[in-house]
């Protein structure tokens, strides 16, 4: 039996978020997993995510789509992702896993979509467990990442990060193959 520390914080949000990168850096070396998906909307996380996971990581940050917020077309920043990927980062920006289609329909017929109770269930462990799986199904949509290795997904609450997972990805077609392996870190 393996026992392994999970770290708890007391609040959700942005002032996690250094701990949380140092969480996932610590557990990727301990482990070998070089595949890190991290959250970021504005790019404040991703700037951040480099410095821990610079070189010898597959480091993928996933955006927010366009238009996520109506009178803007990216909220993420332009410079940031031109340094990004000049340092090999894969930047993925893309419909929601949880959101796109699926969510159209309910906006016009009524009634939760499948994929909002999927969310919902998942928002029951924190929104950052939510974003987590989300954003290793559209890092594995976009070929980003390996099917095959576990990965280690950080995302937050708002902005910042303060949830880190351990999980086996899958692409969105294949949702029920995913696993959550471990939670690393999350808000109480």
């Amino acid at each position: 039996m393996a026992v392994e520390r999970v770290l708890y914080f007391e609040k959700a949000g942005e002032e996690n978020t250094d701990e949380a990168l140092r969480i996932a850096k610590e557990y990727a070396d301990k482990h070998g997993i070089r595949s890190i998906v991290v959250a970021s909307t504005r790019g404040k996380t991703a700037e951040k995510a480099l410095e821990y996971f610079g070189e010898g990581y597959n480091l993928v940050v996933v955006t927010h789509e366009a238009w996520f917020r109506p009178s803007v077309r990216q909220e993420f920043d332009e410079e940031i992702r031109r340094k990004l990927v000049s340092r090999g980062v894969k930047v993925v920006t893309a419909a929601h896993a949880f959101r796109g289609v699926d969510r159209a329909v309910r906006d016009k017929y009524g009634g939760p979509s499948p994929a909002d109770l999927i969310a919902d269930v998942l928002r029951l462990f924190c929104q950052g467990v939510k974003v987590c799986v989300e954003i290793v199904l559209m890092a594995a949509d976009a070929g980003c990442i390996p099917l095959d290795e576990d990965v280690i997904a950080i995302g937050g609450t708002g902005r910042g990060a303060d949830t880190v997972l351990l999980v086996k990805p899958s692409t969105s077609r294949r949702l029920f193959d995913l696993r959550i392996r471990k939670i690393l870190a999350k808000p109480i």
